[in-house]
């Protein structure tokens, strides 16, 4: 590890989570595979800060993410549980015996041909040569070979049925942790209610199985900052994530726990009971997160958290299918890869504890997302010029299906833009030219988006980043961009010519008053439910008494936001 990191683990529970955590970890490996080459400047964040170096049992060095994932029986694949990065001790071992040698191989399950580059032991480099991956202080062995190779597909959406066929990191043998006794596919066995995930980690085998796990990363970090939690909040996994975060604040007091609860898209009034479940699993969870976590923040592009089905949120410049969790995910990575730079950065971090010590006063824990994908430049424009375009609008979309942020408060926020190349940063008036704007008239880019978050939200606590990295669009996220350069900006009509290659984005967390509306709403649409003909959500470890309590929590959290109704004081 390079000197100074602050690691944090990442905890991803869930098929969802699986989802946004893979463009996650894609996104990761392409910034890093970039901070390695020797032509790219160093870097504003700080891989370290995710990712563990280690060696294999051949002396290879590996750099591989410091995560625990949980997902259930049938969600891998053609993924090794073990991974496929270390080769298995035991083997080595049959393989050194000079006798007689039988293997019985068990069928594996066909592997996405999106993935039949992706190589055991190396990774296929932007350039087309194949290298094993080299770790972030430059040192990593030489190539396995100077063959180079078609460039990879891209997956079509047909193609990807879960997320381990796009994932293209190799994990550690640590990192994945299979709940055996619930089944991904099929309509029986299923992890449905919150009081059977609950029930998970209250089992000897898998409480110990995550202690285990958790221990061995913790004990070879120098500095460990905090854990995020990237949780499925609508299944029996918004209860997995209780337990886990209730864990981590007993053994680990102090440390920073933000989580991350997410939701996929939209969803129909006919599925009644996957409905009830998706209300009763989201309230649950979201109070008993906020217990045990330093910071809640839901993400889901839907545009309500309750019974009432609202349409998914749009974007000027993007195109996505809202059923797909292929584009879900991708969209919400991005976002989630832009907020959480704060604490990921080389030079001045800060820490998880601080960014939701500043967001979460008052008891505010819970805060809502947003993003502006990609923040509209168009060539020939300066930052002033794109800031002044949105108004008095709020800039970014809502990603936590709390509904329009416009006529609520803002108490708290942190916001980060990347991707703005350093010319654009101010306005380059001709000397004598009186500036349009307050903006135009600032002499640095940091200056420009402090200005404007002050004039959009006066008397607001804010904490800005600006950076010159921007989000890296690389296979296999999916084609979402229209009318967009390779370098994200915003053109005239159709795009000609290659691909979106990068993209720059505008992200914030804010605590809102939005979220008294969204929190009292769930407390509603929980007091018109008939708990009798839900009873197999209540056999699942939830007793009547759980409720009435879940509804006061609710009501009492909807409380700490009140005083924001209006922008107003």
């Amino acid at each position: 590890m390079a000197g100074g990191a602050r690691e944090v683990l990442t905890l991803q529970l869930g098929h969802f989570a699986g989802f946004v955590g893979a463009h996650w970890w894609n996104q990761q490996d392409a910034a890093l595979g970039r901070a390695t080459d020797a032509k790219e400047s160093p870097g504003e964040l700080c891989p370290d800060v995710l990712y563990r170096t280690g060696r294999t049992l051949h002396g290879q060095d590996t750099c591989t993410p410091r995560l625990i994932l949980m997902d259930l029986k049938g969600s891998l694949s053609s993924l090794k549980e073990e991974g496929g990065l270390y080769r298995d001790k035991q083997l080595d071992a049959a393989i050194a015996w000079q006798g007689k040698l039988t293997t019985h191989k068990e069928e594996l399950c066909p592997k996405n041909p999106y993935l039949q580059d992706f190589s055991a032991e190396g990774v296929l480099s932007s350039d087309g040569v194949w290298r094993v991956k080299s770790i972030p202080n430059g040192k990593g062995s030489p190539p396995l070979t100077t063959a180079t190779t078609p460039k990879p597909l891209i997956p079509t959406e047909a193609s990807i049925r879960v997320w381990s066929d796009f994932l293209r990191v190799h994990l550690h043998p640590r990192s994945i942790c299979m709940i055996q006794k619930y089944n991904h596919d099929g309509e029986a066995g299923r992890l449905e209610a919150f009081g059977q995930g609950e029930s998970v980690l209250k089992e000897p085998k898998y409480q110990e199985e995550l202690e285990d796990r958790l221990h061995f990363y913790v004990e070879e970090c120098d500095y460990l900052q905090g854990f995020q939690i990237l949780c499925d909040l609508h299944d029996g996994f918004s209860g997995v994530g209780a337990k886990a975060a209730e864990l981590l604040q007993d053994e680990y007091s102090g440390r920073g726990i933000i989580t991350w609860g997410l939701l996929p898209g939209p969803y129909h009034r006919g599925e009644a009971q996957r409905n009830i479940y998706r209300l009763l699993n989201t309230a649950f969870g979201l109070v008993h997160l906020t217990a045990h976590s330093s910071l809640v923040c839901p993400l889901s592009l839907g545009g309500s958290l309750g019974l009432r089905p609202e349409p998914p949120v749009n974007f000027p410049y993007l195109h996505y299918d809202a059923t797909l969790p292929f584009h879900c995910s991708a969209i919400l990575a991005t976002a989630l890869d832009t907020v959480t730079v704060p604490y990921r950065l080389c030079s001045s971090p800060v820490s998880m504890v601080h960014l939701a010590d500043m967001l979460s006063f008052c008891g505010k824990k819970v805060v809502t997302a947003g993003a502006t994908i990609p923040f509209p430049l168009a060539p020939g424009q300066s930052l002033p010029d794109s800031l002044m375009q949105f108004g008095g609008a709020t800039p970014w979309t809502p990603l936590s299906a709390c509904g329009e942020p416009s006529g609520t408060r803002c108490f708290a926020q942190s916001v980060v833009l990347r991707g703005i190349d350093r010319a654009c940063h101010t306005s380059q008036l001709t000397p004598g030219t009186p500036p349009p704007s307050s903006l135009h008239a600032c002499t640095t880019g940091e200056e420009v988006l402090a200005q404007y978050l002050q004039q959009q939200q006066p008397r607001v606590m804010s904490s800005s980043h600006l950076l010159l990295t921007p989000y890296r669009v690389a296979p296999p996220y999916p084609h979402l961009f229209s009318s967009c350069s390779p370098q994200g900006m915003v053109l005239d009509g159709s795009p000609k010519g290659a691909a979106v290659e990068s993209i720059p984005v505008f992200g914030a967390l804010c605590s809102s008053s939005s979220l008294h509306q969204t929190l009292e709403a769930l407390a509603r649409d929980l007091t018109k439910l008939d708990l009798r003909r839900w009873a197999s959500f209540m056999d699942a470890g939830v007793e009547h008494d759980d409720v009435a309590e879940l509804l006061q929590e609710l009501q009492s959290l909807a409380q700490c936001y009140h005083a924001g109704d209006s922008l107003v004081d």
